[in-house]
């Protein structure tokens, strides 16, 4: 696209450039311009190591599990462009989101394009199916999210869906808890499978999409995730098998939902503990009230 990063041990990602002031300026025509990628192919001169990787994983893991591609949704990334790395409140980008939407919506239609490509590359590579992070839902309102966010990830939803339509698809609000029946009306029909973060109940999710599904949808949605990473990093192995039983029976017993984290696995989370979340999810048969 374009924009230019750096890794920096100990820090992350930082994106270069300060779009914070010359968004709109990076958009027009010129050799700097933020630029769509229009196509999966394009990915292969910069991303052949994705594909390769992605060829190795599908030989090693076929017949033995599913192999997961990702993404980033296009506000996230978006946001974290024009943040220049990591923020609490993506102030910056939501100046932009008040006083120009129009660039924004140009920087985001861009973004989409390209991410939806990327996802298509990744499934050609031999993902077997694709989650869509938005990382970053923590920072927006449910209108914010409504009218920037959402319309995005249903595009990156549909155009993946259209080039590999036997691709299941996810989408993961991070911190998205509080307008959580607004993803599911919106994205319903669109997605497969959403995630629930940590901060609500699995019992409320998931009956938020089972009021969905009886509405006799073409796709029905599955509930995933909701057991607390800070659990899985700090808690003990009974904890651990208690939260696990907890949440499957909240989801409606064993097979109703895609057990997971409500987020990523944090540094420094024991293996066992893994262990311990992995094998009660086997074997646990479900309550007996």
């Amino acid at each position: 696209m374009g924009i230019e990063f750096d890794v920096i041990r100990g820090r992350g990602p930082i994106v270069l450039g300060d779009l914070a002031r010359t968004l709109k300026d990076r958009l027009e025509d010129g050799p700097n311009q933020i630029r769509a990628v229009e196509s999966s192919e394009a990915f292969l001169k910069s991303h052949a190591f994705v594909q390769e990787t992605l060829q190795v994983l599908r030989s090693e893991t076929e017949g033995k599990c599913s192999l997961l591609g990702f993404v980033g949704a296009p506000w996230t990334l978006a946001a974290y462009a024009v943040e220049a790395g990591s923020t609490k409140e993506a102030a910056l980008f939501k100046k932009w989101m008040f006083s120009k939407p129009e660039v924004v919506d140009e920087f985001l239609h861009r973004m989409t394009v390209t991410i939806s490509n990327y996802a298509i590359y990744q499934v050609e590579s031999g993902a077997q199916c694709i989650q869509i992070f938005e990382s970053w839902a923590h920072c927006l309102t449910p209108e914010l999210w409504k009218r920037f966010a959402a319309p995005c990830a249903v595009k990156v939803a549909q155009t993946l869906r259209k080039a590999c339509p036997d691709v299941p698809i996810i989408y993961f609000a991070n911190g998205g808890s509080p307008y959580f029946s607004d993803q599911v009306k919106m994205l319903a029909g669109h997605i497969d499978v959403i995630g629930v973060d940590a901060h609500m109940r699995m019992k409320d999710a998931a009956e938020v999409v089972e009021t969905h599904n009886h509405a006799g949808p073409e796709r029905r949605l599955v509930v995933q995730g909701n057991v607390d990473p800070f659990l899985l990093r700090y808690g003990e192995e009974d904890h651990i098998r208690k939260a696990v039983r907890a949440v499957i029976d909240e989801a409606g017993g064993p097979g109703r939902h895609i057990l997971n984290l409500g987020h990523g696995v944090l540094q420094g989370t024991p293996e066992e503990n893994v262990l311990y979340f992995v094998d009660e999810a086997q074997s646990y048969a479900g309550s007996s009230k």
